[in-house]
């Protein structure tokens, strides 16, 4: 096997970076970013720790983060399974990462920054939906942010109707929980009951 080992080996298989791709980079959210940012309602967040690396998505009606500061990023940490394995990251170690992803659009958005966790009352209190807050937000200090071309976009056919999996043909949570439990947690009832358990904890 023929490995990479230096960063003068890795450049010279791939050469140098197109102008637009490194222009397009910047320390601060300008309005262009913006509107990507407003107009996106799920985003991967990347997280590090002592145990190694975590990716956690979030979703949200609406956009999914808000923009305090052309430099400071809001997200609320919704109701989950309450690993909060991003959160224990982020208490030990600041350094995130977002990809933001715009139904529809092949534009992608990439955000690197340092993090920490807030539980303000009054911030929590202005993420709250149908009179539920989160029980905390990240708050994001951007340090570089740049648009992703379509090209991942384009090659996976993500939005094309066409290119959807039947669901039908994907192992279930229910199904995934009592394989790798034995059979002590999920199966048919834990999938029958979670859609009216997910529309209660949805907030």
């Amino acid at each position: 096997m023929t490995t990479i080992d230096s960063i003068d080996r890795l450049e010279a298989i791939y050469g140098t970076p197109a102008a637009a791709s490194t222009v397009k980079e910047l320390d601060h959210i300008n309005a262009a970013y913006a509107r990507l940012i407003e107009a996106s309602p799920f985003v991967a967040l990347a997280t590090s720790g002592p145990e190694g690396l975590d990716c956690s998505p979030r979703g949200d009606a609406g956009a999914v983060v808000r923009i305090d500061t052309p430099r400071r990023l809001s997200i609320p940490d919704r109701r989950g399974n309450n690993r909060i394995d991003s959160l224990r990251n982020i208490v030990r170690d600041p350094r995130v990462a977002l990809l933001f992803l715009i139904p529809g659009s092949g534009t992608t958005l990439r955000v690197n920054g340092r993090a920490h966790i807030s539980v303000d009352a009054d911030l929590l209190a202005s993420f709250a939906v149908e009179g539920k807050a989160p029980r905390s937000v990240i708050l994001v200090d951007v340090e570089r942010v740049y648009f992703q071309c379509a090209r991942a976009i384009v090659r996976s056919r993500l939005w094309e109707p066409d290119a959807r999996r039947d669901p039908a043909g994907l192992p279930t949570p229910g199904e995934i929980l009592s394989e790798v439990s034995d059979a002590r947690e999920g199966g048919p009832a834990y999938d029958a009951e979670w859609p009216e358990r997910a529309r209660k904890t949805l907030w």
